[in-house]
């Protein structure tokens, strides 16, 4: 099972450049997400992981940390070293950190 960071861990990782992967559906990623994070639904994820990069610590990121869990697991099962955050971006946002928002994808 991967293990987990806070939001506040998470914030002081993106400071030093931290590779983040939201794998919320499209609609609550548009809806608003953590700044600079990358976005690949969690179903999509067997089809795309490929697309991360496997030389870096990997933050996996969701609305509460359920889903995250499972997308840093089965990144762990690929060889990743992948990181679940707890509380994910309903945390993030209730912190009171910076949301980015995207168009519908």
């Amino acid at each position: 099972m991967a293990n987990e960071i806070t939001v506040s861990d998470l914030a002081l990782e993106l400071q030093t450049g931290a590779w983040v992967l939201d794998v919320r559906e499209n609609d609550e990623f548009a809806d608003g997400h953590v700044p600079g994070v990358h976005h690949i639904p969690l179903g999509q994820l067997p089809d795309k992981f490929h697309l991360i990069p496997k030389d870096e610590k990997i933050f996996v990121v969701c609305r509460s940390g359920a889903r995250s869990q499972s997308g840093a697991d089965y990144l762990l099962s690929q060889g990743y070293d992948a990181t679940s955050v707890a509380g994910g971006t309903m945390g993030w946002i209730d912190s009171g950190r910076e949301v980015s928002f995207a168009e519908s994808l």
